[in-house]
């Protein structure tokens, strides 16, 4: 028996271009965006790549840097112990949680921009309202940073050093000790290196 052979109608072939043409842009785009600059978590540093780009780095951020990505304890005065230890020095504090999305995507921009400035800038991460040390840990073992975070599982660390219950949070000290604060993610390098620039450099 000879197949039976069904012609396509125009319609349908037409349907089946556009979903093809469709998925040919995403997929263009899913390359580009990978390989740009400000793509979060694009090509992820590793602790020994970000410990050698920071040799060499001052006391203070050196001592941050020996802790990277490190949960630490001790609450509000351990944090306020630090800032005391690091004054003189251009701050840069991020609440964050392992639960909180926006967090998340906005690491990646933490991770890049602490390693470009980490040599004349502090920065200090607050895990802030997360119940579980191992959730935060997971998750800092997977993205890791060059510096290390102070563990908040009651949020009261966060809210007394960004005034806010929300995350993420991050809060700028110059050298001088003048302090900006900002709602929300950094969604590109570029964002948080002018934030920075501005607000903790003073440029």
């Amino acid at each position: 028996m000879t197949p039976k052979l069904t012609a396509m109608s125009p319609k349908r072939l037409s349907i089946g271009a556009l979903a093809a043409a469709i998925l040919v842009v995403l997929a263009i785009g899913l390359v580009q965006l990978a390989g740009s600059p400000h793509a979060v978590g694009s090509s992820r540093l590793t602790l020994a790549q970000m410990r050698e780009r920071l040799a060499g780095a001052p006391a203070p951020l050196a001592g941050l840097h020996a802790q990277a990505s490190q949960l630490l304890g001790g609450g509000l005065p351990a944090v306020r112990a630090r800032l005391a230890a690091l004054r003189g020095t251009p701050v840069v504090i991020n609440k964050w949680a392992s639960w909180c999305e926006p967090c998340r995507a906005e690491f990646g921009v933490f991770q890049r921009v602490s390693v470009t400035r980490g040599r004349e800038v502090a920065f200090i991460g607050i895990d802030s309202g997360d119940s579980s040390r191992a959730h935060a840990r997971e998750f800092l073992s997977s993205f890791p940073v060059s510096y290390p975070s102070y563990y908040d599982p009651s949020g009261q660390v966060g809210l007394s050093i960004t005034d806010s219950p929300f995350t993420p949070v991050t809060v700028f000290f110059n050298r001088s000790g003048g302090e900006f604060i900002h709602q929300g993610p950094y969604p590109s390098v570029a964002k948080l290196e002018a934030a920075v620039t501005r607000y903790a450099l003073d440029a």
